[in-house]
């Protein structure tokens, strides 16, 4: 049963929350520039992530680990520059909150302080509860992450299904009651069952936030160059493609150059 939007002239933590309360879904994506971020707020869309992604997307790394603090500080104000409604949440990269709770709060004030972001998001369960507290604990709002966890690809080996097992499901509930305890605002939850993600999306009172995680969770999140099709080698099953960008762009671009080449452009009303 659909549930009727609100409208809301800015987003906030406590939006998503309401939101989750009336059964109203929460819509996600990401953006690293300000161009796309405008194009992605205009179209209403509730939350954008300032991924560590981007180490993948923009600067063409094989994993997330590479990209740094003040690389995430400037794709996000850039974002921040853009925005009107959305809210924005912003990753705390690899390295800078995992092993020291004080280097992680600092880390999570300069994101704040020079980028303007409103939120900041952290993989792990409780090995990350005492850096998560003490970013709350300053007022700073936290999204956590649980699941498949990129920034632990070495520790894992592999991008498959996590928490099929018994084990690793029974931890991942108890990490998301410990989030949820601890303060966060919101969990996403990475490739993991749907089955499971229905289960904790119904065991906390917070929004949780899937990809590859099924319809029985509060809301969705991609990452946008996948699916608008600007990447192409990238096919997961959780990824719908709403329009191949890849294939328009590489047409667009090749006339391009040919009509350079031919001197077709520019033509006598594109020039003075």
């Amino acid at each position: 049963m659909s549930v009727a939007k609100k409208e809301y002239k800015r987003v906030t933590v406590k939006s998503l929350v309401d939101m989750k309360k009336r059964g109203e879904k929460i819509s996600m994506l990401t953006a690293y520039d300000y161009t796309m971020a405008k194009i992605v707020d205009g179209a209403g869309i509730d939350v954008i992530l300032v991924g560590d992604s981007a180490s993948n997307v923009m600067a063409g790394h094989e994993t997330t680990l590479p990209i740094t603090l003040d690389q995430m500080i400037y794709h996000a104000s850039s974002v921040i520059r853009a925005i009107d409604r959305s809210l924005v949440v912003v990753d705390l990269p690899f390295g800078s909150y995992q092993s020291d709770p004080k280097e992680a709060l600092r880390s999570a004030i300069r994101i704040m302080k020079e980028s303007g972001g409103h939120a900041v998001k952290m993989e792990g369960g409780k090995e990350v509860k005492d850096s998560i507290k003490r970013i709350l604990h300053a007022g700073i709002p936290v999204m956590g992450h649980l699941g498949l966890t990129p920034q632990s690809i070495y520790k894992f080996g592999t991008y498959t299904v996590r928490a099929k097992e018994e084990e690793e499901a029974i931890q991942l509930k108890e990490d998301a009651l410990m989030l949820e305890k601890a303060g966060c605002f919101a969990i996403v939850l990475e490739k993991i069952p749907a089955k499971l993600a229905e289960e904790v999306a119904k065991s906390v009172s917070i929004p949780v936030i899937g990809i590859g995680a099924g319809n029985g969770v509060d809301g969705q999140v991609l990452v946008t160059h996948d699916m608008i099709g600007m990447t192409h080698e990238f096919n997961p099953r959780f990824l719908r493609r709403y329009m191949n960008l890849y294939e328009e762009m590489t047409n667009a671009f090749t006339q391009y150059g040919e009509d350079v080449k031919s001197g077709d452009f520019p033509n006598d009303e594109e020039q003075y």
